[in-house]
């Protein structure tokens, strides 16, 4: 019998889990794929947002801020990668301004108290690679990068720590309620019996409500497409570029990453089915859009390496939704898209506050440990003259860099692989040590991982099948793009 049964391991599920570990309970994650984090909480912005972009009248707007204020502590306690370099909404006209004065009024009534509209000269005091054309922003101090999918990952590693169990590959597809206990039936054909159940389950956050409550929202996917480079091209970039938000998005970004990519993106795209493929129409109005922002020199297609899609739960009431339910016990936390990752940490509170007036018992247990050491910290690369010679150590030599673009060792491999959450995957080691992350996107390294996996496991790695490059997935590549944009060039200039 669990005390707390939570569905899905995104960040929403995760920093519940997490947040309720502290106390004497039984806590079990039901996560339906192979990982943690394979939803919206893996392909996204990674924005830390500052919490002007939405209305006091919304719940995401009052708790936006609320949760930003708590990553640098997060970041300690968990070491996960968080970058509090500020954000900025760029204004290139008069219309673009006033807009800007809306979303500043939103910030003071959301309590923020690092917010201010700059002028063109202290833009480019801050900015120096922002376009010529920016007139004014609306400068956030506080808002930051993160990195999303290891935040998950050391959420649920902690909670594990702390005494929550897991289950991976373990879709919900019934649940019922006998006098006081939920029973929670899975893919696999066990039942889990718990007090109370939290539907964190992202895109499916209806379909798991409607299985034993009434249910009067819809869940549908918001596409977002990205552009990513090369590591080391966010340099040139010091805060979070946004422009002026649409009713849909809070408009193209060019970013850094937390590991100092360059990132352009998303746009945002109401879809019928989901589709995780990228577009290379949507990318080119995408990278012509971020152009924007910068000047000519920042954004250097020949260094893209990557375009991906991200899919984000929005909700047909156009907020977050959580709350307990008609079932009471049964409390739904859905519709949780931008900025959920910011408000993670708030979303966990006001569902640790709505159990407690359920009457669950919440004592703190003595043992509880909000630590859990780094995997990877940010580094730069090293001068690969000085570290070629590891590539080509024995297999088992703690030393030996099994990946050669992001330097990754294989003692990082295998500390990556005794954490608490199984890594089924080479994906799965890809988003803990950023093997396969660089310039050859995994070329060199993949079959090097999947060694060292097999090696540490004693077993054959059978699900390979579930990584991105095997997954039918259709993405755009580097060459593609480049002729794509190339042709709209010289089109434009013969018109």
């Amino acid at each position: 019998m669990y005390d707390v049964i939570v569905i899905g391991a995104g960040v929403t599920g995760a920093s519940i889990a997490r947040r309720l570990s502290r106390y004497k309970l039984n806590i079990l994650i039901l996560e339906k794929e192979i990982d943690v984090s394979m939803g919206a909480s893996k392909a996204n912005s990674a924005i830390v947002h500052g919490g002007y972009a939405e209305s006091h009248d919304e719940l995401r707007g009052r708790i936006c801020y609320k949760g930003r204020v708590e990553f640098n502590k997060l970041n300690q306690e968990l070491n996960f990668g968080f970058l509090e370099n500020g954000s900025l909404v760029l204004a290139f006209d008069e219309d673009d301004e006033k807009e800007l004065n809306k979303l500043y009024k939103m910030g003071l009534e959301n309590n923020l108290d690092d917010i201010e509209i700059i002028n063109q000269e202290k833009l480019r005091q801050i900015e120096p690679n922002v376009s010529d054309d920016a007139i004014s922003a609306l400068y956030c101090k506080g808002a930051g990068v993160c990195s999303p999918y290891e935040y998950v990952i050391a959420l649920v590693e902690n909670a594990i720590e702390n005494g929550a169990e897991l289950k991976l590959q373990s879709e919900v597809v019934d649940i019922k309620k006998e006098e006081d206990i939920f029973k929670v039936k899975t893919s696999d054909d066990n039942t889990y019996e718990g007090k109370f159940v939290i539907n964190a389950s992202g895109l499916n956050g209806a379909k798991i409500s409607s299985m034993i409550t009434e249910t009067d929202f819809t869940i549908h996917p918001r596409s977002g497409e990205y552009l990513l480079m090369q590591k080391g091209t966010g340099e040139k970039i010091k805060q979070v570029l946004f422009q002026t938000p649409s009713p849909k998005s809070k408009g193209i970004l060019v970013t850094r990453t937390y590991h100092n990519n360059l990132l352009l993106g998303p746009d945002a795209i109401d879809e019928e089915e989901i589709d995780l493929g990228t577009h290379i129409e949507r990318l080119a109005e995408i990278y012509k859009l971020g152009l924007k922002s910068v000047k000519d020199d920042v954004i250097d297609l020949k260094k893209f390496i990557r375009s991906f899609a991200g899919l984000r739960p929005a909700s047909s009431t156009g907020d977050f939704i959580i709350e307990n339910t008609k079932t009471s016990g049964f409390i739904n936390v859905v519709g949780i898209q931008s900025p959920g990752i910011t408000s993670s940490p708030e979303v966990a509170k006001i569902v640790e506050n709505i159990l407690k007036d359920l009457n669950l018992n919440l004592e703190d247990d003595p043992s509880y440990n909000p630590y859990r050491k780094p995997i990877i910290e940010y580094k730069d690369l090293e001068d690969f003259n000085k570290v070629k010679d590891k590539i080509d150590l024995p297999l088992g030599n703690p030393e030996r860099l099994v990946c050669r673009c992001e330097q990754v060792s294989e003692k990082t491999i295998r500390d990556a692989m005794n954490r608490g959450i199984p890594c089924l995957t080479f994906d799965s080691i890809k988003r803990r040590t950023r093997s396969g992350m660089g310039f050859c996107q995994g070329n060199f390294c993949r079959q090097r991982v999947l060694e060292v996996m097999e090696d540490e496991t004693g077993e054959k790695i059978l699900n390979r099948k579930f990584d991105s490059e095997h997954s039918g997935i259709s993405r755009i590549n580097k060459k593609d793009i480049n002729n794509f944009i190339k042709e709209l060039e010289e089109k434009n200039l013969e018109e």
